[in-house]
């Protein structure tokens, strides 16, 4: 990034993309999250807590499966340093079977309505579907966020509902369905095709009523992505920002970090995540998405100390603002 004549750095555009580039690296995440018609300000990244509901996840084999269990783990979460749960009753694993929006219900309401009740008001909770029946449902029960993998584009009645609720919104692009993403992934250009729909996707919703400042958007790592277009997407975050827009990033326990280790194991990958979590804060990433907080949590802080973001031993509020 070049500077001023006043010594102030200011953006550069980044070739291949129409969006300045950022100096993430050096500056702390300065942005705002509109959720439940109060816009949030943040000037330090979200770690976000996974809280499987379900019998199937790649990563935790249904260890949370019942409500009770998965309300504990949230609790935990929190106290590791949470600043947002992501509950979700369906996976999306590679070849995953679709679950109905009844079951799905079923599953993810007590964890919603435990945790409100258990964490109180001031607690940030995501809920991770395509189907809006699950999220009219969540929405109700206090859900503030919906986390969706098809980027809004699997439940035609889903932006209609987003519209008229005013909550958060992660749009992740993912090439296929979690059944036949990952049988033969294919991009001409995989960072230029998922800054496309990006763009697109806030335009669209745009017409359809959400306001941008809702939207967070995720490139969808291993998601209809081979190794290396997780890699390519990885390496040009400057390039994908779109509309100004934060940058949510799951990587935690993926196959890619298997890989990478030689075969490691879903339980050997923790501290490979905890990398790349702390090299995503260096490159700017404003929510990351994982299952082991408390690590992660610690990389990310310490990143932001060096930095310059936040010194580690001053956390901000969870959710950036005091519980009501």
């Amino acid at each position: 990034m070049q500077a001023n004549s006043d010594g102030k750095r200011r953006r550069a555009t980044t070739p291949g993309s129409s969006e300045p580039a950022v100096d993430w690296q050096a500056t702390p995440a300065c942005w705002s999250w509109s959720l439940g018609g109060r816009r949030r300000a943040f000037d330090r990244s979200l770690v976000m807590g996974i809280v499987n509901v379900t019998p199937d996840s790649f990563s935790d084999g249904g260890r949370h499966h019942h409500a009770g269990l998965a309300i504990d783990h949230g609790l935990r979460l929190l106290d590791e340093g949470a600043d947002i749960l992501d509950i979700g009753g369906e996976s999306t694993r590679p070849g995953a079977d679709p679950v109905d929006a009844v079951e799905e219900v079923r599953r993810v309401l007590p964890v919603i309505m435990g945790l409100r009740s258990r964490a109180g008001a001031g607690v940030l909770m995501s809920v991770d579907t395509c189907k809006a029946a699950v999220a009219r449902a969540a929405l109700d029960a206090g859900a503030d966020m919906i986390n969706d993998v098809t980027g809004l584009r699997g439940d035609a009645a889903m932006a209609p509902l987003l519209a008229d609720r005013e909550c958060g919104l992660v749009v992740m692009h993912m090439q296929g369905s979690p059944r036949t993403m990952q049988r033969a992934p294919e991009y001409g250009d995989v960072v230029a095709e998922v800054g496309g729909f990006f763009t697109e996707r806030l335009q669209t919703l745009a017409d359809r009523g959400i306001d941008p400042s809702r939207v967070v958007l995720d490139p969808g790592i291993g998601f209809g992505k081979t190794l290396e277009h997780n890699l390519q997407l990885l390496r040009a975050l400057d390039v994908l920002r779109r509309g100004g827009r934060p940058l949510l990033i799951g990587v935690s326990r993926k196959s890619m970090i298997g890989t990478l280790l030689g075969g490691a194991p879903v339980d050997q990958r923790l501290w490979g995540t905890v990398a790349l979590s702390a090299w995503l804060r260096a490159r700017g990433a404003e929510v990351l998405r994982v299952h082991d907080v408390r690590p992660n949590v610690e990389a990310v802080r310490m990143m932001e100390a060096v930095l310059g973001a936040r010194p580690a031993s001053q956390p901000a509020e969870r959710g950036g603002d005091p519980a009501p």
